[in-house]
């Protein structure tokens, strides 16, 4: 048994969509969360600066004594996340591997989209990994950088959140695909509104549920489950306003950020 919380991050809110599920598969953790509100989004930074700022945060959450790490962002799992295990000893968990791991099973026809960020996208590691699964599969990427500040701004379901999404994904629906991974967590909180675009025959992988059963796995292997009240407590860089705004609508629950420098770190 540990007793330690387990530290989950994101660039804002889209990592409370991963948090949602740790909840959901651990409810006696204890959670640490982050959001880095004054300097999302990530997507279209470059490498160097996303893997420069995600150890920052893993700084700061092993002074918080984190027993494990869930990198609740898609950017960071694609483009920083090798350099991460390298560097730091504490457990970390991605969310690219386990997305890819559900995509597998839910396309029937194999033909499959990725929606992401810019850093994402151009990484490649969504594709790449697929071919690793199953090399006669067919990827279709797309980036949809708007995604991230709409759902940032708590406008998920609204006329610009659909216009923009039919836009962005007419071009994968052309191609037929029968499945379509969610390559950042932002993204889960505009699930009504890319479903409306998909309709009812593609299949939305959301790699957040995968993440969170894969730090499970990973606990429970190790015998480092906890016996806690299931708290969470909320950290961020700027803005806790409109973070506690969406993080209630996304938890159910009321939310106090607590405002941090992370620039310390």
């Amino acid at each position: 048994m540990d007793n330690r919380p387990i530290g989950v991050f994101d660039s804002g809110v889209g990592g409370l969509t991963v948090a949602k599920e740790v909840i959901k598969v651990l409810p006696n953790e204890n959670i640490i969360y982050f959001g880095d509100t004054a300097r999302v989004p990530y997507g279209s930074k470059s490498k160097e600066t996303v893997t420069k700022f995600s150890g920052q945060i893993i700084r700061f959450l092993m002074s918080k004594n984190v027993k494990a790490v869930v990198i609740a962002c898609n950017t960071v799992s694609s483009n920083s996340f090798e350099k991460l295990k390298e560097e730091f000893s504490v457990p970390i968990v991605e969310v690219v591997t386990p997305g890819v791991e559900a995509c597998i099973k839910a396309t029937k026809n194999k033909i499959v989209g990725i929606i992401g960020t810019e850093a994402t996208i151009k990484s490649g590691a969504y594709e790449k990994k697929l071919k690793e699964y199953d090399k006669n599969i067919k990827v279709f990427s797309k980036a949809c950088p708007l995604f991230v500040p709409i759902a940032e701004e708590g406008w998920a379901d609204n006329e610009v959140a659909r216009l923009t999404a039919e836009i962005y994904l007419k071009e994968l629906l052309e191609k037929g695909i029968d499945s379509v991974v969610l390559g950042c967590t932002h993204y889960p909180l505009l699930k009504n509104c890319v479903r409306k675009v998909l309709g009812e025959g593609v299949s939305i992988v959301d790699p957040a549920c995968a993440a969170a059963l894969k730090m499970k796995e990973y606990l429970e292997n190790n015998n480092m489950l906890a016996d806690n009240l299931g708290e969470v407590s909320f950290f961020v860089s700027d803005n806790t306003e409109k973070f506690d705004f969406i993080c209630q609508s996304v938890l159910g629950k009321r939310c106090a950020a607590e405002k941090i420098d992370i620039d310390i770190y």
